[in-house]
């Protein structure tokens, strides 16, 4: 085992689900609601919820990208986080069953929620949605993406087949680390993030 570097330490943060803009990567999580919801304003069909009863109807936890990088420069610079481990989450919690209608207005959506009995995945829903992801490309001059380049589907059947995970910000207060966010706020802003790089309509 390689010795200690004398003054060497350490910081960990632990996120809940992320609300951020991340075209591209392989966690794209708002990106991949925000590409689903544009399609099924294309095709002029209800924004129906891809997940279990238990996610839509289950408080859950978010953290904001922002506010990650936030505890990130606070983790590296302040003694107080040296050699510890903490969570990072917005500091509220939310309903998907609330958050859906906000997806849905973004996108222009009437028809929108959870069908009771259904059991829908979004990796077999979007698999043969490539060539209709390229019609809304090129109707609203978008940058160019493929479907798979901009969709994650399998990462966000995860996180919406299953029941919210909530922590707190106890430690990471009683260290000095004070900083929060919206959920509902924070989700907005990076649907409206998404759509200002002209990732989707």
């Amino acid at each position: 085992m390689a010795q200690k570097k004398k003054g060497l330490t350490w910081f960990i943060n632990r996120p809940r689900v992320i609300f951020g803009f991340s075209p591209y990567s392989q966690m794209n999580f708002i990106g991949t609601l925000c590409v689903y919801a544009a399609i099924c304003k294309h095709e002029g069909v209800p924004l129906r919820f891809p997940g279990t009863k238990a996610a839509w109807e289950c408080y859950s936890a978010a953290s904001d990208a922002n506010l990650i990088a936030e505890q990130h420069v606070w983790g590296a610079v302040d003694a107080r986080a040296r050699n510890e481990a903490f969570n990072v989450s917005n500091g509220d919690v939310f309903r998907w069953k609330h958050l859906w209608k906000v997806l849905a207005e973004k996108f222009g959506i009437e028809e929108y929620g959870f069908v009771e009995g259904s059991s829908l995945r979004l990796s077999e829903l979007m698999k043969d949605k490539g060539g209709v992801w390229d019609e809304i490309v090129k109707k609203n001059k978008l940058q160019a993406t493929k479907l798979e380049d901009v969709g994650d589907w399998w990462f966000a059947d995860i996180i919406l087949g299953m029941e919210g995970v909530l922590d707190n910000m106890n430690k990471a207060k009683e260290h000095g680390f004070l900083g929060f966010r919206d959920s509902n706020k924070s989700f907005i802003n990076w649907i409206e993030r998404t759509k200002a790089y002209k990732i989707v309509p």
